[in-house]
């Protein structure tokens, strides 16, 4: 049986130890925690070894499992090689950080790609591949993977782009994160077709729900983490009361060999009117997937 990871997006009321407290609480496995400055359930890009050993402690004394850590950093396909470099130190700090936590997985975003840009020589694809080269030789020597999303204003926005980088990448530490939600939003691959394009790169998955918004108009962003208001074409959902098919999205990837985690992206932090505190909503999700399961 798959296991269940909370993630920190989903408890911004909370600070991470407190969520990790509720995912204990509502029988979750495993948490997903967000490394961001100025986030309450998150821990800071600069993070002091007491912050770090009072997380991995509270997380022992409750038998949760850190799986992932969710980084912003998305300019590793920057032309500007001082931009780039940061990014990249950055990350390596988080790679530290997940190594004495135990998380086996970083999520992280297949460069900064907005709608409109261009890349008619390749070079920010190249500078992203090369850029993941070296951080996959980081994340090897401390037993993490690199999980490249399928998410919107980047370089890996369909299942066809992810697979391709992945491809082109070519390091055992470095993968793909499913997030079906995510293909459907921004109008990519049907799970049956994404699911047959990359799975066999898949090394984690994303799970959450949503509804098309009446007169839907397609998808734009103006920001790789989410939209502004007005710019949404969906309506967040707990899991299991919006429109995508999670009993066969299950089925089809268990059939293919996945038999990973399941990490709850409740989006609350983003849209705190689409749904309820997580001590509800992730609840039900939570307990929404074990019955399909």
């Amino acid at each position: 049986m798959y296991k269940i990871a909370g993630h920190t997006m989903g408890t911004p009321e909370y600070t991470v130890l407190e969520a990790l407290q509720l995912f204990h609480d509502i029988g979750l496995d495993g948490a997903e925690i967000v490394v961001q400055d100025d986030y309450r359930s998150g821990l800071p890009t600069r993070c002091s070894e007491e912050e770090l050993k009072a997380v991995k402690e509270k997380a022992e004394e409750l038998g949760l499992r850190i799986i992932a850590l969710t980084p912003y950093n998305s300019r590793f396909n920057d032309l500007d090689e001082a931009v780039r470099q940061k990014e990249e130190e950055d990350l390596i700090r988080c790679i530290q950080y997940a190594d004495y936590l135990g998380a086996e997985y970083i999520r992280i975003y297949g460069g900064n790609y907005a709608a409109g840009d261009t890349d008619p020589d390749e070079k920010k694809w190249g500078t992203l591949v090369e850029s993941m080269r070296r951080l996959g030789d980081e994340a090897e020597k401390h037993q993490v993977k690199l999980v490249i999303e399928n998410h919107f204003n980047t370089m890996t926005v369909s299942a066809k782009q992810s697979i391709a980088l992945s491809m082109a990448i070519n390091h055992p530490a470095v993968g793909i994160l499913y997030d079906q939600a995510n293909l459907t939003f921004t109008g990519q691959e049907d799970y049956l077709t994404a699911i047959s394009l990359q799975m066999e790169k898949v090394y984690y998955m994303h799970v959450k729900d949503l509804k098309f918004k009446e007169g839907n108009q397609g998808f734009v962003s103006s920001d790789v983490s989410h939209p502004k208001e007005e710019e949404r074409n969906v309506v967040t959902k707990i899991v299991g009361e919006g429109e995508l098919k999670w009993p066969e999205i299950l089925k089809k990837v268990k059939e293919c060999g996945y038999d990973g985690w399941l990490s709850l992206e409740y989006e609350r932090r983003w849209h705190p009117d689409d749904i309820p505190d997580a001590s509800i909503g992730m609840k039900k999700s939570a307990d929404y997937l074990r019955t399909i399961m």
